[in-house]
């Protein structure tokens, strides 16, 4: 038994304790887009492609040590009810629990199948509806191609919203992302970064024809692209040249400066032999190789050395 004076001690001592941590700067919040919070701060990322769409393997990518996968539907099916089972698969409770917030250690894009030039906008809805953190645009080859993918990926914002323009023409309806990301202000949160700082989706066009280099200039000043992504195998068939010839990297070298001149993320594909000068040259949201059946050794390498060049 405690006397009257012991439990006062007891009973002051809880009552600091509960001031000073009441005085405690309190954490900020996580981002639920792991890959947004680290191109923020100026991290380079690096993720896969995965046409694989089982829950093993999902469960195996939730875990792998990279940052974002992209989940192909542009070469894989388009099948958005195999797409739900992965987002399903890839959410890990245990890590939930662990890091005390919703954040995924893995950010799920989608890869859709139609091209620029194609009407994408219900697709890009369709996979967003069911959870996807961002949507990637193959064969961009305009800026008025990039503007509707923006805006396929945006809700009309409100009257007066400083980043109203493009407007958005995507259509309410996500219960299921609602409910698979985890919050109550779906909508809020459902935009892309970083036009809007708070957004938690990423925009990502594809710059992998002859056309879209000459473009991309005006395709990288469309307000809302989050990150561009040049496709080396596609560039070299555009361009007519083999893969070694150099046209092809000068190609690739006028996207990059022109991603870098407006700070914009940038990505290509790398391996173990590639990854380093990649990184150093400033791509700084690269695949690493891709991810059927779980990460091979060749893709942990190339992870590895990618990085350590990075500084992670």
């Amino acid at each position: 038994m405690l006397s009257t004076r012991q439990g006062w001690i007891v009973v002051g001592a809880l009552c600091c304790g509960v001031m000073l941590s009441a005085q405690e700067p309190a954490k900020p919040a996580a981002r639920l887009n792991r890959t947004i919070e680290l191109l923020a701060e100026g991290k380079p990322t690096f993720g896969i492609f995965s046409h694989d769409r089982s829950l093993e393997n999902a469960r195996s990518l939730s875990r792998s040590g990279l940052d974002f996968v992209f989940i192909d539907m542009e070469h894989g099916p388009l099948d958005v009810e195999t797409l739900r089972m992965f987002l399903l698969g890839m959410t890990d409770k245990q890590r939930i629990l662990a890091k005390g917030n919703l954040q995924m250690d893995v950010t799920p894009i989608v890869r859709i199948a139609p091209n620029g030039r194609d009407l994408a906008t219900f697709v890009a809805k369709q996979v967003l509806d069911v959870g996807a953190m961002g949507v990637m645009f193959p064969y961009v080859n305009t800026a008025a191609e990039a503007e509707l993918a923006v805006k396929s990926m945006r809700y009309p914002q409100r009257r007066g919203a400083s980043d109203g323009k493009p407007v958005g023409i995507r259509g309410s309806g996500a219960g299921v992302a609602t409910w698979f990301w985890g919050v109550s202000n779906y909508q809020e949160l459902a935009d892309v970064w970083p036009l809007d700082p708070k957004g938690e989706l990423m925009s990502v066009i594809q710059i992998e024809t002859e056309e879209a280099v000459k473009n991309v200039d005006a395709i990288l000043a469309v307000p809302g692209i989050s990150a561009v992504f040049v496709g080396p195998s596609d560039l070299t068939l555009s361009l007519g040249y083999g893969s070694n010839a150099p046209e092809l990297e000068a190609a690739i070298q006028t996207v990059l400066k022109a991603a870098k001149a407006r700070n914009i993320p940038i990505g290509i594909t790398t391996g173990a032999d590639s990854v380093e000068r990649r990184i150093k040259e400033g791509f700084n949201f690269v695949t690493v190789n891709f991810g059927d059946g779980g990460i091979t050794p060749a893709t942990a390498r190339t992870l590895e050395l990618g990085r350590k060049a990075g500084g992670r």
